[in-house]
């Protein structure tokens, strides 16, 4: 059966608002998506029964998806703890309300902020990244929604990079709450072997991510898109497939993502391109 295909509002714009909403939903359903991303820079920027209204007049699904900007951090070191759980569980409420089975990000540290350590010193990070993730992910339990956590590429954290080290770090809390977002984008860089990744991170994956290795458009890339969706099914993974990409034209998006040009023609084909080769793959 074939794959919901989603699409990341990133693709057109930062940040989502109420009055963004609804030119992109109507764009994303005339183009055959079936669901939005919704990234929840800042709470108050959308809101969610609205938002689950307009997405019920187009027929499109809804993930929302978290944002760690400056300061958003489950490790003292890099943000504000106690803000970082506040926002955490209005993502979870948002997620409720938009009926989002997942909030997904990486909820650990600021996107773009990276430091040295020892193995020490990971050691700590990874218990207190444990401590503090535990309250979130009892809320998430609480309310049936699971809390995707997605490792990212070493330029953008130095906290968790790859499945190994998602795995063995947020062992303890994986499954009622708690799973991993996959992004392809980072599996492309950190892993040795995407597909052999994602077929090791099995049933935890609650979430993933597409576009293709350079950011762009799925199916104009290196990436062995066959062999990716056969780890899918063979890791058991039924779920939504989101593309996500960003403009260039927000400072904030551009700056943590580094898009410094193009990745297309313009976003529009950037995202009809990618649903297109998708479907033809047979996601």
């Amino acid at each position: 059966m074939p794959r919901t295909i989603a699409v990341n509002t990133w693709v057109w714009t930062s940040p989502l608002t109420d009055a963004t909403l609804e030119p992109l939903a109507r764009k994303a359903a005339e183009m055959g998506y079936q669901a939005l991303e919704l990234p929840l820079e800042n709470v108050g920027d959308w809101d969610p029964q609205r938002t689950r209204d307009v997405l019920d007049e187009r027929g499109l699904g809804a993930i929302v998806v978290g944002a760690m900007g400056p300061q958003r951090s489950l490790l003292a070191r890099a943000g504000d703890v106690d803000a970082t759980q506040s926002y955490l569980r209005s993502c979870i409420a948002a997620a409720t309300a938009v009926g989002s089975a997942v909030v997904a990000g990486p909820f650990y540290a600021p996107t773009g902020v990276t430091w040295r350590m020892s193995r020490e010193e990971r050691e700590d990070a990874v218990q207190e990244l444990r401590e503090n993730l535990r309250p979130v992910a009892d809320a998430a339990a609480a309310a049936g929604i699971t809390v995707a956590i997605e490792p990212l590429n070493r330029y953008e954290t130095s906290v968790l990079n790859t499945v190994e080290q998602s795995l063995d770090a947020l062992a303890p809390l994986l499954g009622a709450g708690v799973g991993l977002a996959l992004d392809t984008y980072h599996l492309n860089i950190e892993e040795k072997r995407p597909a052999a990744a994602i077929r090791a991170a099995g049933a935890s994956i609650a979430h993933v991510q597409v576009c293709g290795s350079d950011r762009g458009a799925v199916g104009d890339d290196h990436t062995d898109w066959p062999e990716i969706l056969r780890a899918l099914d063979d890791a058991g993974y039924q779920g939504p497939l989101a593309l996500e990409s960003f403009t260039g034209e927000n400072a904030t998006i551009a700056v943590a993502a580094s898009v410094w040009r193009p990745l297309a023609p313009s976003q529009d084909e950037l995202a009809s391109r990618s649903i297109r080769a998708l479907r033809e793959l047979g996601a």
